[in-house]
């Protein structure tokens, strides 16, 4: 478990972090959501012990990481949004200096260097100098370079940021497997919709405050000011009957009765919307579907955040 407990961090006047508190639970993939300039890789460095904090505290597993910097050598890989560059050296040869700097045994060293090979889909590109990689090939080695000391958190800045579709879509891959094997992961990124597919839980912050935070079901749920609905029916039939049975029903707006569907607000609690399911089977229309219809995290983030993004230190 990662706690955040009133996390602050200053620049000198202008405050990026303002008493930031949330929880992130053990093998989540957490997505950090926010404007440019709302606290996001400041809050991630802090996490990876380069920043300092201003004030607060981080705890991971129970340890105060912020009075004990040191362990967090062990426990947190980190994947910056810059790869940099490694002109002279191939892939195998760049896992194999990190895996040195972590103090991996050199008997174990070369195993391990196959293994996070594998894992990222880069056996064939082994010997491949590392500047002759595609952006992708590169965002999924620098992923491997930080499993190299097989930390229980990861941090990943922006892993998607300047991928074309089908190499975001093998980074999702990746991380779906991570997440399989216990890791927990901590992503920020601007790709709203990606973070909804690949994240367990989100954080919206602003100007280095927390919004809201929780599974994204959570925070939909939260959000909503009302629970939309959606009834199909075999051959489309019985429309009739179910809109009148939608106006005797309390709390019910919006009716919208379509060529193939009728779609309809609810503001009512769960024991009313199944009676109304009951009264519906109960005249024999041969319903097929009866869906909720949900909100996007794009709306959601909209509405905490405003429209205009935020101007200073991410």
């Amino acid at each position: 478990m990662i706690s955040i407990e009133n996390l602050t961090k200053f620049y000198g006047k202008f405050k990026a972090v303002d008493g930031l508190t949330l929880e992130i639970p053990d093998g989540s993939v957490f997505g950090f959501v926010g404007p440019n300039g709302a606290g996001k890789t400041t809050t991630m460095k802090i996490i990876t012990g380069l920043l300092s904090a201003s004030g607060g505290k981080v705890t991971i597993d129970g340890v105060d990481i912020i009075e004990h910097p040191e362990f967090i050598g062990d426990k947190v890989g980190y994947m910056p949004d810059f790869f940099g560059t490694y002109d002279n050296l191939r892939a195998d040869e760049y896992l194999e200096f990190y895996a040195g700097m972590y103090k991996v045994p050199p008997d174990e060293i070369p195993q391990l260097v196959d293994d996070l090979l594998e894992l990222v889909d880069l056996t064939d590109k082994k010997y491949a100098y590392v500047d002759s990689l595609s952006r992708g090939m590169k965002q999924r080695l620098c992923l491997a370079r930080s499993l190299v000391h097989d930390p229980s958190l990861l941090i990943l800045d922006e892993p998607a940021s300047g991928l074309d579709p089908r190499a975001r879509f093998e980074m999702k891959e990746i991380l779906k497997q991570l997440k399989n094997m216990g890791k927990t992961v901590i992503i920020s990124s601007h790709i709203l919709p990606e973070l909804a597919e690949m994240c367990t839980h989100v954080g919206i912050i602003d100007h280095g405050v927390v919004k809201s935070y929780g599974s994204i079901s959570e925070i939909m749920q939260n959000m909503q000011k009302e629970r939309v609905f959606s009834i199909k029916t075999l051959g489309n039939t019985g429309f009739e009957e179910i809109n009148s049975l939608l106006l005797e029903l309390p709390y019910t707006e919006n009716i919208s009765v379509n060529t193939d569907e009728i779609t309809f607000s609810f503001r009512g609690d769960e024991d009313s919307l199944a009676r109304f399911v009951k009264d519906v089977a109960a005249k024999g229309i041969p319903m097929v579907g009866f869906t909720e219809k949900q909100g996007n995290l794009e709306d959601i983030f909209m509405e905490l955040t405003g429209d205009e993004e935020n101007d200073g230190t991410k």
